[in-house]
């Protein structure tokens, strides 16, 4: 029985007379439990823990705190939102049920009430809200899915870059990871936290657009084959395009920007100090550590010590010194991801 009990919808009714109270457990107490409160200060409370009701009947006419303050302030709290509400009232003006719909509730009810009806309408929101609810988490995962997907195409977009300019896709991964570790140590919001996590591996997508000669050339570049080199941020500005999307916007000013330098000595535009959007302040740190740390066919891995001590002797020139402190005092974390993602993994892939 009492399992039973615990597994019925919860209905909380609202009414600063008891015998209405009672009247509505009596129609509702066979299929839902039912929770009372005889004032708006009460109701809230209750509709505030937890397990919280799948619907509340509400009378408007109560003292101290009328039903549509109480609809008011559950419809601005987001603990309680999504709670559908019924008024329950004397009140049978049209002008008071268009009132009740526009503070949010699901249905108006006038008394004296008729059972059937009643039972009727609390039967049909509590079915509403149960499909609203699993059409939500349905919409959850298939937004989960969408993301993952959009994110593993940007990931390998990346490394398409990558390969082109003799560097392995676990680069991209790699510096990716760093960019979130640096982003999570910020002040900023959750998304755009996960938004650098997600854009940064197009960072050198413009590469695609580079030709071999000036990509692979084994020495130095001339000062025509270092213009030609620069013009790999336009290109991937203009392969990523304008988009409504907030990642590919992100991705984007992070492909522009990211050779910027905080000092103004940095291209395309010499862009400095905090004119450069933080994203690819980030970003050109993640990118350097690993590029510097990384082994490629024209150079030899520098070791951790060797480059903590160039990025040092860079902040306040090439890197924004607030995030390069940031960065290395996260350095434990950004080792455990470099062990995690080696370029082992590529190389016996294609093996």
């Amino acid at each position: 029985m009492q399992s039973d009990i615990a597994q019925k919808p919860v209905i909380l009714v609202v009414d600063d007379i008891p015998d209405n109270i009672h009247t509505l457990s009596g129609i509702l107490s066979d299929e839902f439990k039912i929770k009372a409160a005889t004032n708006g200060k009460k109701a809230i409370q209750i509709a505030n823990t937890t397990p919280k009701p799948h619907l509340i009947l509400l009378d408007i006419m109560m003292p101290e705190m009328d039903g549509y303050q109480v609809c008011q302030e559950l419809k601005s709290n987001p603990m309680t939102v999504d709670i559908p509400i019924i008024f329950v009232t004397a009140k049978a003006e049209i002008v008071d049920e268009q009132k009740g719909f526009e503070m949010g509730a699901v249905d108006y009810i006038t008394k004296p009430i008729s059972p059937p009806i009643v039972k009727a309408r609390v039967q049909t929101h509590i079915a509403l809200h149960n499909q609203n609810l699993e059409l939500a988490v349905k919409v959850k995962k298939r937004t989960e899915q969408l993301e993952q997907t959009r994110l593993e195409i940007i990931q390998r977009l990346g490394r398409a870059a990558e390969y082109k300019d003799n560097e392995t896709g676990m680069h991209v991964i790699r510096m990716s990871h760093y960019s979130r570790i640096i982003a999570e140590q910020l002040d900023v919001n959750e998304r755009w936290k996960e938004l650098v996590f997600q854009a940064s591996p197009m960072h050198d997508i413009g590469k695609i657009g580079i030709p071999d000669k000036v990509l692979g050339k084994p020495g130095k570049l001339d000062s025509d084959e270092w213009d030609t080199m620069q013009q790999h941020v336009k290109i991937g500005g203009e392969i990523i395009g304008d988009s409504d999307s907030l990642l590919l916007q992100m991705a984007r000013e992070i492909a522009l920007f990211h050779h910027e330098k905080w000092d103004g000595s940095g291209y395309p535009h010499g862009t400095k100090g905090e004119d450069i959007p933080l994203s690819a302040r980030i970003v050109a740190i993640a990118d350097v550590f690993d590029a510097l740390t990384s082994e490629r066919p024209y150079k030899k891995a520098w070791s951790i010590e060797k480059t903590v001590t160039l990025i040092k002797e860079e902040a306040g020139k090439h890197f924004d010194p607030y995030l390069v402190d940031v960065f290395l005092g996260q350095l434990d974390q950004a080792l455990i991801i470099k062990e995690s993602f080696t370029d082992d993994h590529v190389i016996e892939a294609q093996e």
